[in-house]
Parts: C-alpha cells; sequence; structure tokens
C-alpha cells in the first residue's frame, strides 16, 4: 500500500534533504496525527503540492505537530500531456462531484463554467467563494489519490468567453449527445496530426440541461470538436469523468 501524504511548507519541503527533519503543524499534523492516528516509526509521504515528494518515517507525533525524518527525496515530473476539465455550474452538487473525480483521474487544470444553462450562478461576489471551494475539493481529491501535483482551478469564464480561454488548447472535446462523431477516433486522429509532441485536451461537460446550440457552435468556431461517450446520456456529475477514464486509456496513461 502507498504511503499516506501530507501537503507542507512548499519552500520547507523544496529545501529539504536526505537526513534532515520536516515539520508539519496546524490542519495537516492534526490531519496526521487525530484523524490517520499515525505514530512514530510509520512511514509517510511529504509533498509541495508542485512535484516534490518526499519519502520518511515519523519520528515525533503530538496533536498540534508531526515530525518527519526524510529518507529521499524526489521531484516527480508532470505528464507529458494536460488533461483540462471545462465543468460546467451544475445543481445537487453534482459539479463538484464532477471535480473531484477529475482530479482522482488525473486532470490538471479545473476550469468552471458558467453555461447558459446552468441554474446555479456564481455571481460576482460569489464567484470567488465558490472557486475556493472547488481549489479546497481538488486539493483533498489529490491527497486522497496520493497526487503530488495539485491541479489548479481557475477563474469561472462564461460562454462568450470560454474559447478564447481555450484557444491554446491543442484539442478541445465538447461532450454533446447529439454529436456525430466519437471521442477516441477524435484523439487518435489528433495525435497523428501532433506526432510525438504531447497535447493539451479539454473535455467540456454541460449542466444537467445540456449545451446548448449557439455554445456548440461558438466553440467550434474556435476549433473545438464536438464528440458523444456512446448511446446513453451521462449526468453532469459522470460525463467528464468518463471521458477522463477513456483518455487516460487512449493516451497509454493506464
Amino acid at each position: 500500500m502507498t504511503n499516506p501524504i501530507f501537503f507542507g511548507d512548499p519552500g520547507a519541503v523544496r529545501a529539504a534533504v536526505p537526513g534532515s527533519v520536516v515539520v508539519l503543524e496546524g490542519p495537516e499534523a492534526h490531519h496526521a496525527v487525530a484523524v490517520k492516528r499515525l505514530a512514530p516509526g510509520e512511514p509517510v509521504d511529504i509533498v509541495d503540492g508542485a512535484g516534490v515528494r518526499l519519502t520518511g518515517t515519523v519520528s515525533a507525533a503530538s496533536p498540534a505537530r508531526l515530525e518527519v525524518q526524510v529518507e529521499t527525496v524526489t521531484e516527480e515530473a508532470g505528464a507529458a500531456e494536460t488533461l483540462i476539465l471545462v465543468q460546467a455550474l451544475a445543481k445537487g452538487g453534482r459539479d463538484e462531484q464532477a471535480v473531484e473525480a477529475a482530479t482522482e483521474l488525473g486532470a490538471g487544470r479545473v476550469i468552471p463554467w458558467q453555461s447558459e444553462r446552468s441554474i446555479v450562478r456564481w455571481r460576482a461576489d460569489k464567484a470567488a467563494k465558490g472557486q475556493a471551494k472547488w481549489q479546497g475539493i481538488v486539493t483533498a481529491a489529490a491527497k486522497q489519490s496520493r497526487r503530488s501535483r495539485i491541479p489548479s482551478v481557475e477563474d469561472m469564464v462564461e460562454s462568450k468567453a470560454l474559447a478564447r480561454r481555450l484557444a491554446n488548447v491543442d484539442l478541445v472535446l465538447v461532450l454533446h449527445e447529439e454529436a456525430d462523431g466519437a471521442l477516441v477516433p477524435a484523439v487518435t486522429e489528433a495525435r497523428r496530426l501532433a506526432g510525438d509532441r504531447p497535447l493539451s485536451i479539454a473535455v467540456v461537460v454541460g449542466p444537467e440541461g445540456g449545451i446548448s446550440a449557439a455554445e456548440v457552435e461558438l466553440l467550434r468556431g474556435g476549433g473545438a470538436v464536438a464528440v458523444r461517450l456512446g448511446p446513453h446520456v451521462m449526468r453532469s456529475s459522470t460525463a467528464g469523468p468518463a471521458a477522463l477514464a477513456v483518455l487516460n486509456s487512449v493516451l497509454g496513461r493506464w
């Protein structure tokens, strides 16, 4: 079984060397000691959220402090391909479920999308709070799945600006139930054209009411490809993670 991980102060983590002691305090120490019940002698990983992983052994533990003797320091390279989830705000917490699962499935970026048919609305006074909540969900999911890198949650974007936000992404896949093409052939063709160059791939998921025809055309005008995931219609909480699972397989990440 892999070691449990905790997020340390980035500066302290990056400065650590084998033989040094790294200290966790505050909520992370409380989680390690009071929740996970870690005790001296147990193995643990500490990460900085940007790719550096320390593996070591707990040398001292108290409710507000955890000391770890560092044994190895590893700087883990990010995945060659960047997977991006563009998730429409959706009711019933389904958007949050999608964001959590997408993190566990390797998404590197998350973009909250205020689509035309989103019932949930992040007004100006709610946008920062909503973004912070999603970032907290992503951080917790990265911790649970033992990731050394925490995906970023970007500023919310509305439909008119979404195509511009995705302008530098190699392949934008719009999940739409009326699309003619399937996901795998679209990715296979994009990889053929790219040759050996790693791709950045965005998956665009609408709310429970779906993506409007105008939004699909707007995204297509920016070079996006509309694709379907099989013959059935998935919920907003399911479609993005399902697409990411397929991408992991097609890209050879699994």
